[in-house]
């Protein structure tokens, strides 16, 4: 005998064909649209107090391909999860980075070439003091002096300390270098507790340098304070004489408009890390080398 299919399951399973059919219209939609359109015409940024983040700022303005774009602030924790859910599902994202980080250990990115040169070029971590430390603490003012490593071994901190803390992490790579923390206190006197106040920034890759220069002042006998703030905070701190010394500012770009500002009040020996760089930072899958692959709003 020959079975009728109910009314209702035929318009259900109608329906579910026209649902089908439109979420193909959708994907292939999706595939057709530029990068650009997919990505919303958004670049994915860090904290608002960032140095990188006013170079991005800059790069909608020079860019003119880049008109309509925003750049959306959050934080490097936010960033990182926006990150690691395209790459786990390959869709395109652009943003803000810089190196040493712990992210170009973990994925396959690629810097975007940037022709106006917005972001400048490769950078320097710099150590700084205020003035008169050299002869308030001289110990420590030639530690900081003598302090210089590798993008390699921060990037190695950064990493390590994903699965601990950074002080644990600081630690094991001084255990493993230690001919090299050598060569910073080779010479100089221990001293028995004098205070010394640093200050950094509170993202990772100052995370690392600072854990590690504050376990070698201190095993040299000095009593450090470590303070975290936003770079514009650091630099009038030691302008004022309110901090110490810091290993943290990254120049002549990232952190530049506030050396031209505080330069005269704060004196600064020079870089501890050189190779660092800063930009616009893409996966590898993505089908584009340069800001100007980018296409500007409608």
């Amino acid at each position: 005998m020959k079975k009728t299919i109910p009314l209702k399951l035929v318009a259900l399973a109608s329906m579910s064909l026209l649902v089908a059919a439109c979420g193909a219209d959708d994907a292939a939609d999706n595939g057709d649209a530029s990068i650009s359109d997919q990505l919303e015409y958004t670049i994915t940024g860090i904290e608002p107090g960032a140095g990188i983040t006013e170079r991005a700022e800059a790069s909608l303005e020079e860019y003119e391909n880049l008109a309509g774009w925003e750049l959306e602030t959050s934080s490097t924790a936010g960033m990182m999860g926006q990150l690691e859910s395209a790459i786990s599902n390959e869709e395109p994202i652009v943003l803000t980075g810089w190196t040493p980080h712990y992210k170009f250990e973990l994925y396959d990115l690629k810097f975007l070439e940037d022709p106006q040169n917005v972001f400048g070029d490769a950078e320097f971590v710099h150590t700084m003091t205020r003035e008169g430390l050299e002869a308030d603490r001289p110990e420590a003012y030639a530690i900081l002096d003598n302090f210089s490593w590798e993008v390699d071994d921060m990037q190695g901190i950064m990493l390590a300390a994903l699965e601990t803390d950074f002080d644990v992490a600081a630690a094991d790579w001084i255990e493993q270098n230690q001919e090299t923390v050598d060569s910073w206190t080779e010479g100089v006197d221990e001293v028995d507790g004098q205070v010394i106040e640093l200050g950094s920034f509170p993202w990772d890759s100052e995370r690392a340098s600072s854990a590690v220069i504050t376990q070698v002042l201190e095993e040299h006998g000095f009593d450090v304070t470590l303070t975290n703030v936003d770079p514009s905070i650091l630099f009038q701190a030691l302008a004022q004489g309110e901090v110490d010394a810091t290993v943290a500012p990254w120049l002549p770009t990232t952190q530049g408009a506030y050396l031209e500002e505080y330069g005269d009040q704060i004196i600064d020996l020079g870089p501890n890390m050189e190779g660092t760089v800063i930009g616009l930072v893409v996966p590898e899958y993505m089908d584009i080398d340069s800001i100007e692959d980018l296409e500007p709003k409608e």
